[in-house]
């Protein structure tokens, strides 16, 4: 036996082969160790994603107990739609004319004091249904504001070549989203939803602490006074590039015709009253399990093709969600969803981050932000009516199928999104900021 085959089969070589595999995979934690004001932003960002995981269960859950109707809880989507697409164009045009910082703060702001407003209607001997909805459209109006800001503000406190790891540990805020549900399932299901959104409230105020503590970010040099003409120019980039229409079309269509959330507090029923929280969070273990594996990504060039495979293994695990027999087997159809979708985000995130220039990254977060948002909000409606004429099950289903048959449209109709490559991005953009500069 030679020299070099002792070496590959000894417990020393097996060790470095599975060290470099593990490397490889491995969560990229590079942008936290460089950046102190990366650092906070994630800290702050994070702990005020699990507060609003709490309401994100708390709330449609108290509709549906107030109500007994999916068609309510999905129309819950139409009122965050409304808000989010007015003012989601504006919110962009502002993170690209005054400090994002600032813009995050004050809808951090917003957002407490709508938790108190939903936490106050809680208390009530008879909680009114109108303030839920209109709690749901001030969530809604604040993340318009909030969203654009907090995309544009972060490609500038990291390297570009340290993006693809930014994306990664933004999905791993998909951790706040397995406990969160689970906290406010049994404390719905114990003390009621007045305390899911009190503790909501503290995590904004924790959020506004680390913003004031990050450094001010100046406004770019070349920064449009927010206008008509200013949002139309982010249209107008946003028109021309297909390998960014391909981005929002896909996942537009996954999320209106596959989005399953308006039916959990109906379907927990069915499966057990606290079994809610295991529904969301299951589908948020499987974006967890994705970042903390996600080393792989940084590597990947075909991007556009990576994120088509990925909605269309999203769609039929839907389908699965529909069809399971019990819980278990339920849980684990939204743990390869979950998975789906946390592949597809990375992807989309980074090709957003990577590419485009930084005078145009509010708008286009704006742009984004609609686009990413138009399907759940709108598919939420579009399930709670479907499975109120076709019941949960079937509309589960037909929701999975309609979202891979449209993915396999949208991959005809859009082949340079499919085959989009990473390294041509990055040169375009490179292109893009020099020539901005010498001009």
């Amino acid at each position: 036996m030679t020299g070099s085959t002792r070496s590959a089969t000894s417990p020393a070589g097996s060790f470095h082969w599975l060290r470099r595999l593990l490397a490889h995979i491995a969560l990229d934690v590079t942008p936290l160790q460089i950046s102190r004001d990366y650092r906070l932003l994630f800290t702050g960002q994070f702990v005020s994603a699990f507060g609003t995981a709490l309401s994100f269960v708390a709330l449609p859950w108290q509709m549906y107990q107030l109500t007994h109707s999916t068609l309510y809880v999905g129309l819950l989507g139409v009122a965050e739609f409304v808000p989010m697409f007015l003012l989601g164009l504006v919110g962009g045009a502002l993170a690209d004319a005054v400090d994002r910082r600032k813009l995050i703060l004050g809808a951090e702001c917003g957002l407490a004091a709508c938790c108190a407003m939903l936490a106050c209607n809680a208390l009530l001997p008879a909680p009114h249904v109108w303030v839920l909805f209109a709690g749901s459209a001030w969530f809604a109006g604040c993340n318009a504001i909030h969203r654009p800001a907090l995309d544009s503000l972060t490609p500038r406190l990291v390297p570009p070549e340290q993006l693809p790891a930014v994306s990664a540990l933004s999905s791993l805020r998909s951790f706040t989203f397995i406990v969160g549900p689970a906290v406010a399932g049994v404390i719905a299901a114990t003390f009621g939803v007045a305390p899911a959104f009190a503790l909501n409230l503290l995590t904004y105020l924790v959020a506004v602490a680390t913003l004031l503590a990050i450094r001010s970010v100046p406004v770019p040099c070349e920064a449009r006074t927010p206008s008509l003409p200013a949002i139309a120019e982010g249209l107008k980039y946003a028109r021309t590039r297909p390998e960014l229409l391909g981005t929002y079309l896909i996942d537009i269509n996954a999320m209106f015709f596959a989005m399953p959330i308006a039916l959990f507090p109906a379907l927990a029923e069915r499966f057990g009253g606290r079994s809610v929280g295991l529904l969301y969070a299951m589908l948020a273990l499987g974006p967890l399990l994705v970042s903390l594996t996600s080393g792989w990504t940084a590597h990947v060039r075909r991007q556009g093709r990576a994120i088509v495979v990925a909605v269309i293994v999203w769609g039929f695990a839907i389908v699965g969600f529909g069809a399971a027999p019990n819980l278990w087997v339920a849980l684990g159809c939204l743990l390869v969803a979950g998975a789906a979708d946390g592949v597809s985000g990375i992807f989309r995130m980074t090709i957003w981050n990577q590419t485009i220039p930084d005078r145009l990254r509010g708008r286009m977060a704006g742009i984004e932000m609609i686009s990413y948002l138009t399907g759940p909000y709108l598919g939420n409606a579009q399930v709670g009516f479907t499975a109120s004429l076709l019941g949960l099950r079937t509309g589960i289903m037909w929701g999975g199928a309609a979202c891979v048959a449209g993915t396999g449209v949208l991959a005809l109709l859009l082949p340079r999104f499919v085959r989009y490559d990473r390294r041509e991005g990055l040169a375009r953009k490179a292109a893009e900021e020099a020539g901005t500069q010498a001009s």
